[in-house]
């Protein structure tokens, strides 16, 4: 039996509706990711499932019993409140049935103590006698302290007070609006998980491709007022969607030969043909109105940037570079050259020092002690996460055009008008004022500032959050055709896999280290814990490797095999140090493209071979133990 149900619902606030005559249901225990580009209608469509607005047409049903619980898309205030009051307010109308029956227990008339009997099967049934007990339950359960005060909080934990409101509830459907905006890599990981344990059914939405990855059970995509159920993993969302879009243009295309077709038939006249054939006329009028009822696909957003010169080589050095913030290292002897053409991710906790080190590798501030190094020519074009950059009382235009009537692009001018148009803003729009545009707008806007600034190295500070997937996509293709240096701060995992060529993460306590590649790279060469004997110290750093322990029975085919995999464990690691010294050559990503990817792959083939003939003498080896 679903949770809840839409039948033939319609709503809409302008000519084309947000949603039409659709149909849709959440069943229990389902994870469903509602995607669509910015302005289709998702956030509609939540509001229709937590009743804060009706339909036009057609109806929402729910099952009577079910208990919905949002976390809001904001982050909650950083005031004075306690934790312990926020999660509470998740309870608010068991509070008021409390007050309400404490306030009737002085009373002795029959009315009062009618009501009170009233009050307190209600209370009984949402087991209100016992709120105190609920509350410290999920504080235990997200680790929260309940005196603290918000205000004190990071916005991580501001998020998880907010989610520990909506748990409270201990509702059966979860509602998510963009869960993990403003939250670092380790807050969205732990969020994962909760709501991996989650027993309810969630509806969420989020452009974070590697949480509908891990968290979706079902992608439901919104696009013109129709929505398509993709059952699957997101990969196979876009294989799927790329189909329908296809079979969709064919289609389109046939109908519009035959409507050409029909129209040079109308249009012969009465002396080609004397009769006329009234049921194919009236079948070419209905044509005519379906066509011009066909709402085609929104076009994404689709834009370029203004590159400058080259600048030199070097962009950045730091040796041996130290700082700090109220006496906690952010940044302890790190040493980092960045050249032309580099693409550095900055991975780490929010306040680890991610920032500061950007400020330190463009001039801006002076480290405690250490060396930096500037390069030439360089021309920096910063992206804001905070949008300090825009003026709100100004208009779109006015943000991006500094009086200017066209901006160029590459050697071409474009009317500013235009311009804007690629990044989504109709002409209407972009006579807006800022402080009137939605968190996506403003990203938007910030890309086409942004962009329309000469540059060869782009700072970019959280620029996914509030996009679109297929925006987040395009801008993806811009980074990687980009020829400047990118620095860039991010918590979209995938963003950083697809985008950077290696990665500073700051892993805690002002230890700050290089490693090749993006996120899941990272993961991979990130120091474990050596849980049995280390291997000699001129060893490249892999896994560490098992002792060998005394032999029993084994086949003497396994036996063979275990004991060649030593020589064969060390060739591999062999050969992947081979590699990595290639790699972490100043000069290599300045190389050859298609040299540079080839031997990418060969790094990732080899360290892949490596952890299989591990894996292999861990499984050799428990046999033998058990032999």
């Amino acid at each position: 039996m679903p949770l809840v149900k839409f039948e033939g619902v319609s709503v809409s606030f302008s000519a084309a509706p947000l949603l039409d005559k659709v149909d849709f249901q959440i069943d229990p225990g389902e994870r469903v990711a509602l995607v669509g580009l910015n302005g289709a209608g998702k956030s509609t469509l939540m509001k229709l499932v937590s009743r804060d607005i009706h339909v036009d047409q057609g109806s929402v049903w729910q099952d009577p019993a079910i208990r919905v619980a949002q976390l809001p898309q904001m982050l909650p205030a950083a005031d004075e409140r306690r934790v312990y009051d926020v999660v509470a307010e998740g309870l608010a109308d068991v509070v008021q049935l409390r007050e309400a029956f404490e306030a009737l227990s002085h009373q002795t008339d029959a009315a009062s103590l009618q009501k009170m009997e009233h009050l307190q099967h209600q209370l009984e049934a949402q087991d209100g006698w016992h709120l105190e007990q609920q509350v410290q339950t999920v504080l235990d359960r997200l680790g929260l302290d309940a005196d603290t005060r918000m205000s004190e909080l990071s916005g991580g934990w501001r998020r998880r007070a907010a989610l520990g409101a909506a748990l409270v509830q201990k509702p059966d459907l979860l509602l998510l609006d963009e869960p993990t905006n403003h939250l670092d890599i380790e807050t969205i990981e732990w969020l994962e998980q909760m709501m991996l344990d989650f027993r309810g059914a969630i509806l969420f939405v989020s452009h974070d491709r590697a949480l509908v990855e891990k968290l979706a059970t079902r992608i439901v995509e919104l696009d013109r007022g129709n929505l398509t159920s993709f059952p699957g993993s997101y990969d196979r969302y876009l294989e799927l969607k790329q189909q329908l879009l296809e079979e969709e243009e064919r289609q389109n295309a046939e109908f519009d030969k035959k409507l050409a077709q029909e129209e040079r038939w109308i249009r012969q006249g009465i002396k080609a043909r004397r009769t006329r054939n009234e049921g194919r006329v009236r079948a070419l009028e209905q044509m005519r109105r379906d066509r011009s009822q066909r709402r085609e696909r929104q076009s994404g957003a689709s834009f370029g940037l203004e590159e400058a010169q080259k600048s030199g080589k070097l962009v950045a050095e730091l040796e041996d570079v130290s700082m700090s913030y109220e006496n906690k290292p952010l940044l302890q002897h790190f040493s980092l050259k960045v050249q032309r053409g580099d693409r550095i991710g900055l991975i780490g906790a929010n306040g680890s020092g991610k920032s500061t080190l950007l400020k330190i590798l463009l001039g801006h501030l002076q480290p405690e002690s250490g060396k930096v190094r500037l390069g030439t020519k360089l021309e920096v074009a910063y992206f804001d996460q905070l949008r300090g950059q825009l003026d709100p009382e100004k208009s779109v235009i006015d943000n991006v055009s500094g009086g200017r009537e066209s901006v160029e692009i590459n050697g071409q001018s474009k009317h500013i008008i235009g311009y804007l148009q690629d990044f989504l803003f109709s002409p209407e729009r972009a006579r807006t004022p800022v402080k009137a545009l939605s968190g996506g707008e403003c990203n938007r806007l910030l890309l086409a500032r942004l962009f329309s600034q000469p540059a060869n190295v782009l700072v970019l500070d959280e620029p996914t959050n509030d996009l679109d997937i297929e925006t987040l996509e395009l801008l993806e293709e811009i980074l990687l055709g980009f020829d400047g240096t990118i620095l860039l701060v991010s918590h979209d995992r995938r963003f950083l896999d697809n985008v950077v060529t290696s990665s500073v993460v700051f892993e805690g306590d002002g230890q700050v280290r290089e490693y090749v590649g993006g996120y899941q790279d990272w993961l991979r060469q990130r120091p474990t814990p050596k849980v049995e004997a280390a291997k000699p110290a001129d060893k490249p750093a892999t896994q560490s490797r098992p002792v060998k322990k005394q032999s029993k029975k084994l086949s003497y085919k396994l036996q063979r095999e275990l004991d060649q995999l030593p020589a064969r464990l060390e060739e591999a690691e062999q050969a992947l140090a081979a590699l990595q010294e290639v790699v972490a050559t100043p000069d290599f990503y300045t190389g050859d493209h298609e040299q540079v990817a080839d031997t990418l792959a060969q790094l990732q083939q080899q360290e892949l071979l490596l952890e299989t003939l591990m894996e292999r003498w861990v499984e050799l080896e428990a046999l033998q133990e058990g032999g």
